[in-house]
């Protein structure tokens, strides 16, 4: 359950904004005007924080309840811009289009796809194969985890392969084109936090104890150890 002590707001205001947030194209100051229109007065800079703060800590306990995916990953990078300045997003779905994993990285290295396929195996397990676009540092990358494995995984190099997960980046970048030039790597790194979860909510992609009925608001309230605000 998420902690919320020393929050001067009621749960459910925060619940809901955190959630408008990361399911919906908004901006603070969209949630702002939206709040106010419901008789609540919180600073778009509140909210921010609330997002920094909460929304990594719904994506970790998020991952407790995420269902297995297939062992034949899609491996991209798209691109979010910091402060002026394109970071890069790796992502990987499997071949029905699952969220695997995902990672923003500061730079497009050998080292940050090792870092990417280090989070990714090490909460989903191995993949047998991997499609990835032709490129130097996720090849390498994975050649360097295959150096220490009897059974290598299997690298494809095929661009039309990867169309599913280069699909899959439109809806992320759908949510984060609104909120306009993240202004630090960390606000930038939370949103996705949150962002990424919801999508895969969307895609059915967690394991949750409820009515088969649930709604995605409703799953989201679970996956943060709270019930819906009334």
């Amino acid at each position: 359950m998420l902690n919320f002590k020393g929050a001067r707001f009621p749960i459910n205001v925060i619940l809901v904004c955190i959630r408008w947030y990361a399911a919906y194209p908004l901006s603070y100051r969209h949630l702002e005007e939206m709040m106010e229109e419901r008789g609540v007065s919180v600073d778009h800079s509140t909210i921010n924080r609330w997002s920094i703060r909460f929304l990594p800590l719904v994506e970790k306990m998020a991952g407790k309840h995420k269902r297995p995916v297939g062992g034949s990953w899609r491996m991209d990078e798209t691109y979010i811009k910091v402060k002026g300045v394109w970071k890069y997003l790796c992502r990987a779905v499997d071949k029905q289009g699952k969220t695997v994993d995902f990672l923003l990285t500061a730079k497009r290295d050998m080292a940050s796809a090792k870092r990417f396929f280090d989070k990714a195996i090490g909460a989903n397990g191995y993949p047998e194969k991997i499609a990835m676009e032709k490129g130097g540092a996720n090849k390498s990358a994975i050649d360097a985890i295959n150096a220490g494995r009897k059974a290598p995984i299997l690298v494809r190099q095929v661009k039309y392969l990867n169309n599913i997960v280069e699909q899959d980046h439109r809806a992320i970048k759908r949510v984060t084109s609104p909120m306009l030039n993240f202004k630090s790597f960390r606000a930038a790194g939370s949103a996705l936090a949150g962002v990424e979860p919801m999508h895969m909510i969307r895609k059915n992609q967690f394991a949750i104890d409820g009515p088969d009925t649930m709604s995605f608001a409703d799953q989201f309230y679970a996956l943060a150890g709270m019930v819906r605000p009334v």
